[in-house]
């Protein structure tokens, strides 16, 4: 009966001891997980801060002033004068 005893006790301690390593890899592997989080968060901060930078920046490219402006530096255009509209008809 004391080998019986003996070799459940042996039993026990190993399974104890893979629980105890399982909890341990299972813990090291969440901690991983949740730096790999922190940094993804971080990205993605990033990106929505350079996002609202690049939308500020097309709204200021694209306002009236700023393309009649181009198309008279760049493009030479010119609003025209009351004579040379012309008016088709269907």
């Amino acid at each position: 009966m004391i080998k019986g005893q003996m070799v459940f006790l042996i039993l026990l301690a190993t399974a104890v001891l893979f629980s105890a390593l399982g909890v341990v890899y299972s813990k090291h592997h969440s901690r991983k997980l949740f730096v790999e989080l922190q940094s993804l968060e971080e990205m993605r901060d990033g990106l929505n801060v350079e996002w609202g930078q690049l939308q500020l920046e097309q709204s200021t490219w694209a306002t009236p002033n700023r393309v009649e402006q181009v198309a008279r530096t760049r493009l030479g255009m010119d609003v025209p004068k009351p004579d040379q509209i012309v008016i088709v008809s269907p």
